[in-house]
Parts: structure tokens; C-alpha cells; sequence
């Protein structure tokens, strides 16, 4: 049964955590809709280098369309370039409001928006509100360590990602295929 009040609203998950798995729990739902026929949309705030395999996978899959709204790692605010970081991430949640608002997608990915709104690079209150727009039919993952309560909230669905191993403590560098 649904709640009262979200007979019309959007589905909302959100993956979080200190442990690894939160985009790649995302591409995985990518994968699935894409093979459903779906239109799908992935906005990667933080992120902002081409190279990774899920750029270039997406680019191949149907239907599925991908943008990177980040510079990637994230500077301390006290830096010259954190307010370029903030720029980008804005832009990008400008992009992700009208996306959500176009009914075009079925399945709409903001991958590391939590992060985004942790580091103070997005206001939560301006997210929750983006993500309030959506069209009723559309289906919105949000991915991204420290997610507020605020958006943890507003997910039907919350799973967070526990690191209990990683091989990086280990001196392990990231493999292509498997962190990139």
C-alpha cells in the first residue's frame, strides 16, 4: 500500500555509506532500465573525468544518457578553487531540475549528490526542493557518502554501503574495471 500523500510522487533511493558500491549499485539500476527500454539520465556531481568505464558504457547503452557536472575531487572551502567546485556542482543541479522536470526519464541518477551537499558545495534544502519537481513517474537515485537527514528523509529507499574491508589500506591502487 502506499502512503498517504505519495500516490503521485516520485521513488526515490538513495545508497550511502562509507563503503564501496553506491555508483556502482546505480549503474547497475542504469543497466536494468536500459534493458527495460527506459530513458535514463546520469548526472555525476563531483566526478568530472571522461576516463571512467561507466562514461563510456553508458555512451554505448540505449536509451541512456550521461553528464559530468564536477571538477572532480573535492578541494577544502578555505581553497582558491572551491567556489569553482561550487559553480559546477549549481550548474549541475540547474541541469538535474530540468531534467526532472521534462518527464523525459524514467530513471534519473544523481550520483555523488550527497557528497556534493556534505562538502557545502549544494544547499539541502535547494536539493530536497530540486527533487520535490520530479515528474510523478520518474524514478531518482541519489548516491553519495554523509548523506543529510534531510535527504535520507525524503528516500523511500536508504541503503548504506558499510566498509568493513578495502583493499586501498592495504596499499592496493585503484584497478581499472573496478574503482574507475
Amino acid at each position: 500500500m502506499i502512503p498517504e500523500g505519495t500516490k503521485n510522487a516520485a521513488r526515490i533511493l538513495l545508497f550511502t555509506g562509507d563503503g564501496k558500491g553506491k555508483t556502482t549499485a546505480a549503474l547497475g539500476m542504469v543497466l536494468r532500465a536500459s534493458g527495460h527500454g527506459q530513458k535514463v539520465f546520469v548526472l555525476q556531481f563531483i566526478k568530472g573525468d571522461s576516463s571512467p568505464g561507466e562514461v563510456a558504457a553508458c555512451k554505448n547503452l540505449p536509451g541512456v544518457k550521461i553528464l559530468q557536472a564536477g571538477r572532480g575531487f573535492v578541494s577544502a572551502p578555505g581553497s582558491p578553487v572551491f567556489a569553482e567546485h561550487r559553480r559546477a556542482a549549481e550548474k549541475g543541479l540547474e541541469r538535474a531540475i530540468e531534467v526532472l522536470r521534462s518527464r523525459e526519464y524514467d530513471l534519473v541518477i544523481l550520483d555523488e549528490i550527497s557528497t556534493a551537499v556534505d562538502r557545502g558545495l549544494l544547499d539541502e534544502e535547494k536539493v530536497i526542493r530540486a527533487i520535490r519537481q520530479a515528474s510523478p513517474d520518474t524514478c531518482i537515485v541519489l548516491t553519495g557518502r554523509n548523506a543529510t537527514p534531510g535527504l535520507a528523509s525524503l528516500a523511500d529507499t536508504v541503503t548504506e554501503m558499510r566498509c568493513v574491508k578495502h583493499a586501498f589500506t592495504s596499499g592496493r591502487k585503484a584497478q581499472k574495471g573496478v574503482e574507475y
